[in-house]
């Protein structure tokens, strides 16, 4: 029950971001250069909030746009309507929809959809992570000079020392590709199905980063902190690796090592 009606919520927000992409819809701005929010958004998190409150009236609910909805649960359900939105306001087709259903503290449950792909990955708290259901699995790299790493910049502090920047550019000046897609959920995702070996990024918020956290678990990877702990959605800094190169990534992100 619970997993068809995470699914059911995540496909109802997929059809609003499909519906108004690249058409024509209002943008206003958050805090910080860049930081939007569309039409788009609030219409795909009302339709998923729709959808759980519907099946499930007395969960608890923490989105990006709404905020916290406080009930007596053990469950809550966190939602990213568009994880994204700079990409989609701009037609780029790097977007999704990414919810994680957490029971008593835990991560439990995790989708995120990105329907202008055609990707659909779901995990389940020991029962592994999946692409349009085919099981997926995290990359064998061991070296990270030859490592393929997907990265994210704030909006804010950027030149914070030993910040983003700075360990982009060490990454980078040793030849190690670092890309930035826009969509911290898609990324997870991607280390979770082999593509990117490592993922790393200075202040993500739980919507961001719930559902692929638990998606690369599943998947075989390791997710902590920067210090190597474990990791929780509701702090900010996250190292997503497939197991084998993190505490070397780790090592090089808290100035440890040279590459």
């Amino acid at each position: 029950m619970l997993k068809n009606i995470l699914i059911e919520a995540v496909e109802a927000g997929a059809e609003e971001l499909k519906k108004f992409f690249n058409g024509d819809f209002k943008i206003s701005s958050k805090e910080g250069v860049n930081n939007l929010v569309t039409e788009a958004d609030h219409a795909a998190e009302k339709a998923i909030i729709e959808v759980i409150h519907k099946n499930y009236p007395d969960h608890q609910i923490l989105a990006e746009e709404r905020g916290a909805i406080v009930q007596e649960s053990n469950y809550k359900w966190i939602i990213d309507p568009i994880d994204g939105t700079v990409n989609f306001a701009h037609g780029i087709p790097l977007c999704c929809v990414s919810i994680a259903v957490e029971k008593e503290g835990e991560i439990v449950m995790a989708a995120t959809f990105a329907p202008l792909l055609n990707e659909f990955y779901f995990a389940e708290k020991g029962m592994g992570a999946f692409l349009n259901n085919k099981k997926i699995s995290v990359s064998n790299e061991t070296d990270i000079l030859k490592a393929c790493l997907v990265t994210g910049f704030p909006y804010t502090y950027i030149n914070l020392p030993n910040g983003p920047l700075e360990i982009f550019g060490k990454l980078i000046r040793k030849g190690v590709p670092v890309r930035r897609l826009g969509s911290a959920a898609i990324d997870l995702c991607w280390v979770a199905c082999g593509r990117f070996d490592g993922f790393y990024e200075h202040r993500l918020e739980a919507w961001d980063s719930a559902a692929g956290f638990l998606i690369v678990e599943e998947a075989g990877g390791r997710v902590t902190d920067f210090e190597g702990k474990k990791f929780s959605p509701y702090q900010h800094r996250i190292i997503a690796t497939n197991g084998k190169i993190h505490e070397e990534l780790k090592a090089v992100i808290n100035n440890e090592t040279q590459l």
